[in-house]
């Protein structure tokens, strides 16, 4: 993710009055930070990685970047995390980032929408792959994982949603951008 990048994801945030964020995907918690800075007084972030290494890279760039009291890292496979919150009952998210293993992007917007609200926004990473994901001949797992994705997307009556593609210092790639407007499949 580049500044420019950061910058959108945080502006995206402050324009939904984000007090509640989850991030599926932390790696070193470049976009964590982005995202936690946004935070109003009393606003909390969880942030879900599978490596451990990541999880404790991100937990000290967090604490250096004076943040770690506001974002929970949580260890372990994100649909596991994603249920085990469903499970805890958490409060509905107000953003929800998915940063993470294309190919698992569908089971993820499915644990988003069952800890979302209408009005929550869904922001995925990595959904142009420079161009990879509207070229026909790709057999890239990574690639046909954001196609199920935007698929599902496309076909989900709780969300109405598009795709921006971004062009940066690494290339072009894009965010697919999700509101929620239902909780219960009414549009």
């Amino acid at each position: 993710m580049s500044p420019l990048q950061g910058q959108l994801l945080a502006t995206l945030a402050i324009a939904v009055r984000a007090r509640e964020i989850l991030e599926v995907g932390t790696l070193g918690g470049y976009s964590t930070i982005w995202l936690a800075r946004t935070l109003p007084p009393g606003g909390r972030m969880v942030t879900l990685e599978v490596e451990p290494a990541h999880a404790r890279v991100a937990r000290a760039n967090l604490a250096r970047a004076g943040l770690a009291d506001r974002v929970e890292v949580r260890l372990g496979r994100a649909v596991d995390s994603l249920a085990q919150l469903a499970r805890e009952r958490h409060l509905p998210f107000d953003l929800v980032f998915i940063d993470a293993d294309k190919e698992r992007y569908e089971e993820y917007l499915e644990g988003a929408l069952r800890l979302s609200h209408p009005g929550t926004l869904i922001v995925a990473d990595n959904v142009v792959r420079e161009g990879r994901v509207a070229a026909a001949n790709s057999d890239d797992p990574r690639v046909q994982g954001v196609r199920r994705f935007l698929a599902r997307l496309g076909a989900e009556p709780r969300v109405s949603a598009s795709v921006v593609q971004t062009v940066g210092s690494k290339g072009y790639d894009g965010f697919a951008l999700a509101v929620v407007r239902s909780a219960d499949g009414s549009a």
